[in-house]
């Protein structure tokens, strides 16, 4: 049974030395949608994570202390990319990922930014992304691209 909290959590600037640890829970996290869309491939999964990885945009998120996940929000054209999103799925469904999303584009807006990412066709994350304002850009067989703009202040 799931508890709703979002006690105990935490974003903490990532190291190189993590790139393992986030490299191994994007695997294990993606395995399922990676299947079902015939994509799965155990060493490319992690070889991309490696290859793609910049801690210096990269947080880690620690819950009750421990290692639970990871975000990256890096500079993109005109504004931020959210990528690397992951969470250990025995904490997803309690509420962290929804206050970590907040709190990373509570930052945006105040820099009055666009935020884009990508997910997976079929994937429950989009709903988690709609559900924070973020709408339907374009999409290709395996991915959705989308984006968030930042609210029009009031006059």
């Amino acid at each position: 049974m799931h508890v709703r909290t979002t006690q105990g959590w935490a974003l903490l600037p990532a190291t190189p030395e993590d790139v393992d640890a986030i490299a191994e829970l994007r695997a294990i996290v993606m395995r399922p949608d990676l299947v079902r869309l015939g994509r799965y491939d155990e060493h490319r999964v992690r070889r991309r994570l490696r290859d793609s990885y910049l801690p210096e945009y990269t947080s880690v998120i620690v819950v009750d202390g421990r290692f639970a996940g990871c975000v990256t929000l890096r500079p993109d054209e005109d504004g931020r990319c959210l990528e690397s999103f992951f969470l250990a799925a025995e904490l997803q469904g309690a509420g962290i990922g929804s206050a970590v999303l907040r709190e990373l584009l509570a930052r945006t807006d105040a820099e009055g930014v666009t935020v884009r990412l990508n997910v997976l066709q079929g994937s429950a994350a989009r709903r988690l992304y709609e559900r924070h304002g973020f709408t339907l850009e374009r999409e290709d067989p395996v991915d959705v691209f989308m984006v968030r703009r930042p609210p029009v202040p009031a006059p």
